[in-house]
């Protein structure tokens, strides 16, 4: 019969060649002599992740644990774990860890990377100054931390971890362009925008240009701020609707530089823009043209234009009070249709796109307590996506359900006394307009809302709320409530 450290290594061999059924085989009979053969369980543990078979493989490598308490099956056992999304299961085990391996840089690192993902941020934080500590080496762990301290608010420090991941991994475009949101974030623009050039978005907004327009879209024709003065330039759009809006305030400083401006926008957004002459865009286009019927000369994604202008320090807010406007004929049809009262008109939006980002997702009913306010009137802005959560609200006017492009909503805006929403292009849209806007943030804030919410930097009409902890919509909303009553003493004491 085999010894068992002869099955052991002929499983470890099987293994190693992917043949797993074989190893198991030549395991079990290794565990028929040996039934408390850690190493075994381990291996097994090891196995079954190969196999995919994730719940075994949490069973065995905690019979390996519990036959033997060492640093690398813990290190196995947590692996596990963290394939089957049970971080909780770390956390639990987090006492016996530090009193056995006080210094494992690899179990520090699944403590915090598990703390993190249960979104107990100061925790997350210790743990991962505990592994630098061991390994200060250790990019993963620097860039997690970096997200941390974003999320903490602690930006600076968020910026000289992206540092020293960037001394660690030359030219990493995520490290580059994560850095790039922690300075613009403290409004280094100068330096923020050149690093943001690394985006995916823009990649992919030019890739998608370039497939379109093979023989005019080329990157010796993207534009660097050259003199196009009597050239046509082709700007198109790249990520959501919010974005587009607030970076098409430096479409009338790229008219200043060019002979013709043509502006590749999303559909909905295109009779906005098409309202708003005072932009300076020549053309708009929404859709497909076969190149042949297109003619531009140079060509750049929106999101590069202020790098590309060499804006930096408060000229990357730079815009005219209100940069955009609604269709006035609109406006008063919809003023007679919805807003004919007296009553302190409220627009509320709760919730955006949330396929990048369900932080941003406010419940429905956290807006019921300002709606107990007197002699107010909601309207709901709410389009598409989460618009079926307006049955959790009462006397509450439907607006959302009409509105179809942008041109639409800035007409229903401009009949508004307040917009209260969530970080949307709702917000962008009634701030590009001059029109109040409390926009409510969740803890964790973009980049663009920099680090002193008292105030917005692009937009003079909106105000900023934050939440004071993960997930309390409650709390941020008692600060809102109490700020609109405050308004509404001030405007009856007048």
């Amino acid at each position: 019969m085999p010894k068992v450290e002869d099955l052991i290594q002929l499983g470890f061999s099987l293994q190693k060649a992917g043949k797993y059924e074989d190893a198991e085989h030549a395991y079990q009979e290794a565990l028929s002599q040996d039934n408390d053969n850690a190493e075994i369980y381990n291996l097994m543990g090891v196995l079954k992740l190969q196999q995919n078979d994730v719940i075994s493989a949490v069973h065995m490598a905690e019979l390996a644990v519990e036959k033997n308490p060492n640093a690398y099956f813990y290190e196995t056992l947590f692996q596990t774990y963290i394939r089957a999304g049970i971080y909780k299961q770390i956390v639990a085990r987090e006492h016996e860890v530090m009193e056995k391996f006080p210094d494992d840089f690899s179990l520090l690192f699944n403590l915090a990377l598990a703390h993190k993902n249960l979104r107990h941020i100061p925790e997350a934080i210790k743990y991962y100054d505990r592994a630098l500590r061991i390994n200060p080496a250790s990019y993963d762990a620097w860039f997690n931390l970096s997200h941390l301290y974003s999320v903490e608010g602690e930006t600076k420090n968020a910026v000289s971890a992206l540092k020293i991941c960037q001394k660690i991994r030359p030219h990493d475009n995520d490290t580059d362009y994560f850095l790039s949101l922690a300075l613009m974030r403290v409004k280094d623009y100068k330096h923020g925008l050149k690093l943001f050039e690394n985006r995916l978005c823009r990649e992919t907004a030019f890739a998608l240009l370039n497939k379109s327009y093979p023989n005019k879209a080329r990157k010796d024709n993207l534009w660097d701020g050259k003199n196009i003065k009597n050239k046509t330039l082709l700007v198109y759009y790249e990520a959501g609707f919010g974005d587009v809006i607030m970076f098409s305030r430096y479409l009338p400083l790229v008219k200043q530089k060019c002979r013709k401006l043509i502006f590749y926008c999303q559909k909905p957004l295109s009779p906005l823009f098409k309202i708003n002459k005072q932009l300076g865009i020549d053309e708009i286009v929404d859709k497909y043209i076969p190149e042949d019927q297109i003619d531009f000369d140079y060509h750049i994604p929106l999101l590069s234009l202020p790098y590309v202008l060499k804006l930096s320090g408060e000229k990357v807010f730079a815009h005219s009070d209100g940069y955009l406007h609604a269709d006035k004929t609109m406006v008063e049809e919809y003023r007679k249709k919805y807003f004919d009262n007296n009553k302190l008109k409220i627009g509320i939006k709760w919730q955006g796109n949330t396929y990048y980002d369900q932080d941003r997702v406010i419940p429905s009913t956290a807006f019921i307590p300002l709606m107990e306010v007197e002699n107010t009137q909601f309207y709901s802005l709410q389009t598409f996506e989460g618009a079926e959560d307006i049955k959790d609200l009462n006397n509450i006017v439907d607006i959302g359900k009409d509105l179809l492009d942008f041109s639409q909503t800035a007409a229903a805006l401009s009949n508004l006394d307040l917009v209260i929403c969530n970080d949307t292009s709702l917000a962008h849209l009634a701030g590009a307009m001059g029109i109040p806007c409390w926009i409510v943030l969740p803890y964790e804030v973009n980049w663009r809302w920099h680090t002193d919410l008292s105030v917005c930097d692009w937009y003079d009409s909106v105000r900023l709320f934050r939440q004071h902890k993960l997930n309390d919509w409650n709390g941020v909303f008692e600060d809102v409530k109490a700020e609109m009553l405050r308004r509404i003493e001030m405007c009856n004491s007048r």
